[in-house]
């Protein structure tokens, strides 16, 4: 005699304290797929949750949700939203990069996930859609599983996502994904988007994130042929890609998430998407077999050794080192990693190119994981390049009003040598 295989339960919102185990870490997705349901059931139990603690990748700007419901229950962030930060000593917050947030979240070994999830295939088989990075690591190990089952979910290719059967239990609504609106052109992400686009060759792999300028250089690579993506989160730029044909073949594009318009979701069913778990989006031998790979991230400021700092903004810090730092090793020898950032704050008040040391937070890229700097004013390329040629280069495509006092600031730090 065999036991039968245990079916999934259709439960209400206000059944979930009756599966979730107390206490304990659950990990949640978030970025595009947070679920609404979830965190309006989450909040809904309250004290009965006990001393649990919720995890997961929460975007500002798209996350609004803080998990936390009775007194003891907590968070862990490597990213902070606004909501978050101002929750206090109920956020954990860790500066991890990407591949120690994973190693971390496996040493704390989440007893429950929530999850938004697409309806089962014909095979029984439901896509994790837009966010795959981190549940699609996991959801193996953890033993309760529900799932938010919504409709309008899109099914991606790459990951085969979680069978039906292997779900604890399930809610199914339909949701409006969590996004952002295409951004508008502007002059001064696609004036750095112009110096960009010389260092991306038909045939390179680019890693990029959200925002204009990725946008704008993206945007600007319609003359390219057969551009690869490698990235851990990709946006509406990404669709000009699509448009121009620079990206075409399957699987052409290794992403693990993705957070843009309606137009974007609909387009992520195309063969030339692959999602794929943070561990080939973000490992460093992966990332080291890439021929050509350009790696794209911003920055807050940049100083004048080439350091790169991207966390901590005027409103408190944001972010850990994020992705960023996972693929500036993995480029490291055999790629161009490249920082771009507008060389003026908002209302052309500050410079964000600094002093030698004077960057606001913790180095997020050391002098040694930047390769190239890229404003509206010019690309300072700083390979094979002496202390006092990098500042030049830097003091170059600073805002012009700011470069005489960046130069004297540099003839300070320099007396010192």
């Amino acid at each position: 005699m065999t036991n039968a295989p245990m079916v999934p339960r259709r439960i209400e919102p206000g059944d979930l304290v009756d599966f979730l185990p107390p206490g304990g870490l659950t990990l949640v997705s978030a970025c595009s797929a947070e679920s609404k349901l979830l965190a309006d059931a989450v909040e809904a139990a309250g004290y009965a949750l006990g001393a649990m603690t919720f995890s997961g990748i929460f975007v500002g700007g798209v996350n609004r949700r803080t998990w936390l419901a009775g007194a003891e229950t907590r968070v862990l962030a490597f990213f902070l939203t606004p909501e978050l930060r101002a929750a206090g000593d109920r956020v954990e917050f860790l500066p991890l990069c990407y591949q120690d947030i994973l190693a971390e979240l496996r040493r704390r070994r989440p007893r429950a996930a929530l999850f938004m999830c697409s309806p089962p295939d014909d095979m029984g088989q439901c896509s994790f859609g837009t966010e795959v990075a981190f549940i699609a690591e996991l959801w193996r190990d953890i033993p309760t599983r529900i799932a938010h089952i919504n409709p309008s979910m899109p099914r991606t290719p790459g990951d085969p996502g979680i069978p039906f059967a292997e779900l604890t239990a399930y809610f199914e609504a339909d949701q409006v994904l969590p996004g952002m609106t295409e951004a508008t052109p502007d002059p001064v992400a696609d004036a750095i988007a112009r110096y960009m686009s010389p260092y991306v060759n038909s045939g390179a792999t680019l890693q990029t994130g959200l925002g204009k300028i990725p946008n704008a250089l993206l945007r600007s690579l319609g003359d390219r042929h057969d551009l690869k993506l490698h990235s851990g989160l990709v946006g509406d730029g990404v669709l000009a890609l699509l448009d121009s044909g620079a990206l075409h073949r399957p699987g052409a594009a290794t992403v693990g998430a993705a957070i843009g318009s309606e137009r974007l979701y609909a387009a992520l069913a195309h063969p030339a998407f692959q999602f794929r778990p943070v561990s080939v989006t973000h490992d460093p031998a992966i990332l080291s077999a890439i021929d050509n790979l350009v790696t794209i991230n911003s920055a807050i400021e940049v100083d004048l050794f080439g350091q790169a700092y991207a966390e901590l903004t005027p409103r408190g810090l944001m972010s850990g080192p994020g992705g960023a730092s996972d693929f500036a090793r993995g480029a490291r020898g055999h790629g161009v990693r490249i920082v771009a950032l507008p060389a003026q704050a908002a209302g052309n008040s500050v410079s964000r190119i600094v002093a030698p040391g004077a960057g606001s937070g913790p180095v997020s890229l050391g002098r040694m994981d930047v390769d190239i700097v890229v404003t509206e004013h010019g690309a300072a390329d700083l390979r094979l390049l002496g202390h006092g040629a990098r500042a030049e280069a830097l003091i170059a495509i600073a805002a012009p009003d700011y470069r005489d006092a960046l130069a004297g600031q540099w003839s300070d730090t320099a007396r010192r040598f």
